[in-house]
């Protein structure tokens, strides 16, 4: 399964749309589903749609894991 689709089904379950996702990620409609139709993400876009979706981002090797999470300055909209 793609990244899109499995985007697409969390939206779902969570009753979000497509909209809220791009207001978050601060693009338009239309460079989201740009974004779902190349299957194409930053790792900033993964870390922000992690946290939309109120998911845990991580790599994860026998019982290591590392969480990817948003830092204070990237919630507050600065880099």
């Amino acid at each position: 399964m793609a990244i899109s689709d499995k985007i697409k089904a969390l939206l779902k379950l969570r009753g979000l749309n497509n909209q809220a996702l791009a207001e978050c990620l601060g693009i338009s409609a239309q460079a989201l589903s740009n974004k779902f139709y190349r299957d194409s993400y930053s790792g900033e876009d993964l870390i922000k749609i992690a946290a939309f979706l109120e998911c845990e981002l991580a790599f994860i090797s026998g019982e290591t894991k590392i969480s990817l999470m948003e830092s204070p300055k990237q919630k507050r909209g600065k880099k």
